[in-house]
């Protein structure tokens, strides 16, 4: 009678998850790290010289394999909500999502121009183009394109399609940029005073640039790119662990 694992599912998920990672990494330096070969069986060294250095890339590896497993387990959480955006987007197709994205901004629009000012219907239409473009292109590069294309493109476009548009239309609607830019201030102080400052970025942007009008947009640009990068790494590296 077969003995059964007294471990709870979610400690052998995690224990397996963790040995994959780690095969991935004895794969960059080793043939047949990944599972074992139907004949051959997992490759293992033949001198003392090669153990040595399997097992100190090994505990190299476990080192690496801890740093990282938080960013997978962002990436599990990451992927299950992408994956929903895009089994919609692919059932609305390219241009149903850019008529999607357009008749909603629009009718928003519409409503600002019958119950705003000028001024709050020039902000909406504005922040209308720059979410549908922006729509538009996540879903082609990620439909055209490779794993590649999909992280580079698509996740920072649909990163803007979200961060953008407010910022957009808070600089033609006081109303909307007495909310906007003043938590954006804030926001880039923090920033220049923390991660910006560990990188030595803080001096040479604080001495050439000024945030104001036009510079708004080029901060959150600056977010929401780098952002999609990291969503789609993270959600890349969820699938090589556990596709």
């Amino acid at each position: 009678m077969a003995v059964q694992s007294r471990r709870p599912p979610v400690f052998e998920a995690v224990r397996l998850d963790l040995r994959r990672l780690h095969e991935h990494w004895m794969e960059l330096f080793f043939p047949r790290q990944r599972g074992a070969h139907s004949v051959l069986g997992k490759w293992r060294p033949s001198t003392s010289a090669g153990w040595a250095a399997y097992r100190g890339l090994g505990g190299v590896g476990a080192l690496v394999v801890a740093l990282l497993y938080p960013l997978v387990l962002i990436g599990f959480a990451t992927r299950f909500h992408t994956r929903r955006i895009d089994r919609a987007a692919a059932g609305l197709g390219l241009l149903g999502v850019v008529s999607l994205t357009a008749v909603v901004w629009g009718t928003l629009a519409a409503v600002a121009h019958l119950q705003l000012s000028r001024q709050g219907f020039v902000a909406v239409a504005a922040a209308a183009v720059v979410a549908t473009v922006a729509a538009g292109l996540a879903v082609s590069f990620a439909r055209t394109g490779g794993r590649g294309t999909t992280v580079a493109l698509a996740y920072p476009a649909a990163m803007t399609a979200i961060f953008l548009p407010p910022v957009v239309a808070a600089l033609f609607s006081t109303t909307v940029g007495s909310v906007v830019l003043p938590g954006s201030t804030t926001l880039a102080i923090r920033l220049l005073d923390g991660p910006l400052a560990l990188v030595g970025l803080d001096g040479y942007l604080r001495e050439n640039y000024t945030l104001e009008s036009i510079a708004y947009v080029g901060m959150w640009l600056g977010i929401a790119v780098p952002l999609g990068w990291f969503s789609g790494s993270v959600v890349t590296l969820a699938d090589l662990v556990r596709p």
